[in-house]
Order: structure tokens, then C-alpha cells, then sequence
């Protein structure tokens, strides 16, 4: 801060002919700005002015110094012109994490709306099923479900999913509908390679609280393939509302097991680095997928 001060003396010395009248434009006094020009030429070195009774003279140093000194001052007003911008300016790369059947099923069909909004923005997705604190890396925003690691970040709820165990017609006409969670062990099921609370078969039986260790034949590390499965007819899968809503509200997968359901829901973040300081990038799509949520609820009516 000193340094700037001592430039900008520097300057209103030679713009206003002396040091008593840029020090009386300046709410300084004549001492104070004969100092802060003393203090830059024994920083730089070099002398920059000559002082006369009633005016300022450059040295030849002095005025390729001046020069150079409006640069940097012209330099630092246009960077605080663009960064008055900042908080309405909406553009960029937006950098967004999250997990490929939300991006798929939930994101990707308003995309298209989002991006002719903001026509000055990019969007740049990172898809993964396990949640990941990237934000020092360059993310922006993360959205994930279930209970989120202990951290400074900030999490906005925006929804909550249930996991429904479900089938094909197909598939139940040819194998048949199970009457209880403890049959799903003598039926085909798929989930998912990953350790994860997903793989926990959860019902209600009799009031107590039940977990079915199903065997699958196959697991994958995207819930993509376990729903692709389930619509040819090859087995039984545990999958997300907001990811196979629309295939249960069309016939193409039928809930199994709904008597025994224990209601336990998960909850669906919208996650981010700082509150305050907050991109607009980033607000702007928070902002969207809010209303776009709202506007079109994953939750199934049965």
C-alpha cells in the first residue's frame, strides 16, 4: 500500500506543479508528500524530481518514471472497472461435479434452457458416483446425496430421493413378484461395485428394521447399467427416484416390495465453497436448478 502511495505522490507532484498544491488536493501536507516521494527514490534508487522553490522539475529518470507510473495506475483503474463487474457478470466455466444419473436425468433436460440463458457461459461437468471435495482443484459446485463428510463447505438441501427396489413386467412375469424382502435372496439382483449405503437393502418388517444381503450376479460402478438391466429383464435393482421416476411413471419398471418400504429418504445437496464470496457463475445455477426442481418434483405418486 505504501509503494502506491508513494507512486501516485509521485504523480500528483508533477500533475499539479508542487508539492504544497498536490498535498492541498490530496488532504496531505506538504512534509508528508515531500516524504513519500523521498521514501520512493531511495527505494528505486535513482532521483526522480528536482525540487524548486515554487515548482517541480522531472529528472530525466523522473520522466521515464512518470510514464511508466500512469501505466501501472491506468492498469490498476481498468482492473477495478472489471471487477465492479463481477458481481452481475455472468460468464466463464462453470466447473460441476456430481453424479451421472443426476446429470443424466435431472440436469441434462434443462441444460439446453440453462445454457441459452446464459449465453456468455460454459458448463463443465465431472461425472462420478462417489462425492469428492474437488473445490481447491477448480470446482464450483458439487451436487451428491446422503450423509456428506464433516467439512467447511456449504450444503443447500435441495430435495429428497427415495430408493426403490424395482423390476421389469418381464422380468416379474417370468421369475415372479416377491412377497417378501427375504425372497429377494433367491432372485437375480444387481448393485453396485462400490462399497456404499446404497448396497443396503433396507425394509420394515413387522416393525422391525431389515437389511437383505442380496448376492448380485453383477455389479457396476454406475447405476446407468443397473437400470439398463432392469429394462431388458434381467433382474432386480435398487435404484434412485430421481433416476428411474419417469421409467416407473411410464410401466417400464415396476416397485416391488412397497408394503415392507421403511421411508427412509436421502437427502440431495447442492454444495459449494463459500456463501459470501459466491461467483455469480455459480448463484445463477443454483438459482436454476432450484426452480427447475421445484417446478418438477422427482417424487412418485403411488
Amino acid at each position: 500500500m505504501d509503494n502506491y502511495r508513494q507512486l501516485m505522490a509521485f504523480i500528483w507532484a508533477f500533475e499539479h506543479g508542487s508539492f504544497s498544491a498536490a498535498a492541498r488536493a490530496n488532504d496531505l501536507t506538504p512534509s508528508a508528500m515531500s516524504k513519500l516521494i523521498t521514501r520512493l527514490e531511495n527505494r528505486l534508487g535513482v532521483r526522480l524530481v528536482i525540487r524548486g522553490a515554487r515548482k517541480v522539475t522531472l529528472t530525466e529518470e523522473g520522466a521515464a518514471y512518470l510514464k511508466s507510473a500512469k501505466n501501472v495506475v491506468a492498469a490498476m483503474q481498468e482492473a477495478d472497472s472489471l471487477a465492479e463487474a463481477f458481481p452481475t457478470r455472468i460468464s466463464g466455466v462453470l466447473k460441476i461435479r456430481t453424479m451421472p444419473t443426476f446429470a443424466q436425468h435431472q440436469i441434462l433436460p434443462w441444460l439446453p434452457e440453462f445454457l441459452a440463458s446464459y449465453p456468455s457461459l460454459s458448463v463443465d461437468f465431472e461425472l462420478n458416483a462417489i462425492y469428492q471435495d474437488d473445490f481447491d482443484r477448480g470446482v464450483d459446485l458439487a451436487i451428491y446425496g446422503g450423509i456428506l463428510p464433516s467439512s467447511s463447505r456449504i450444503a443447500t438441501r435441495i430435495g429428497d430421493s427415495e430408493w426403490i427396489t424395482c423390476a421389469s413386467p418381464k422380468y416379474l412375469q417370468k421369475y415372479g413378484i416377491p412377497s417378501s424382502p427375504q425372497d429377494l435372496l433367491k432372485h437375480r439382483c444387481f448393485h453396485f461395485s462400490f462399497s456404499s449405503s446404497w448396497n443396503n437393502w433396507d425394509f420394515v418388517k413387522n416393525d422391525e428394521s431389515l437389511i437383505i444381503p442380496v448376492k448380485p450376479i453383477a455389479s457396476f460402478s454406475q447405476g446407468t447399467f443397473l437400470r439398463d438391466l432392469a429394462l431388458r429383464g434381467e433382474g432386480i435393482v435398487r435404484l434412485a427416484d430421481y433416476h428411474i421416476g419417469e421409467d416407473i411413471k411410464q410401466g417400464r419398471l415396476i416397485p416391488i416390495l412397497r408394503d415392507f418400504s421403511s421411508g427412509i429418504t436421502e437427502p440431495q445437496y447442492l454444495i459449494y465453497a463459500n456463501r459470501k464470496l459466491q461467483s455469480p457463475r455459480i448463484r445463477c445455477f443454483i438459482q436454476f436448478i432450484q426452480q427447475k426442481v421445484k417446478e418438477n418434483p422427482w417424487k412418485i405418486q403411488y
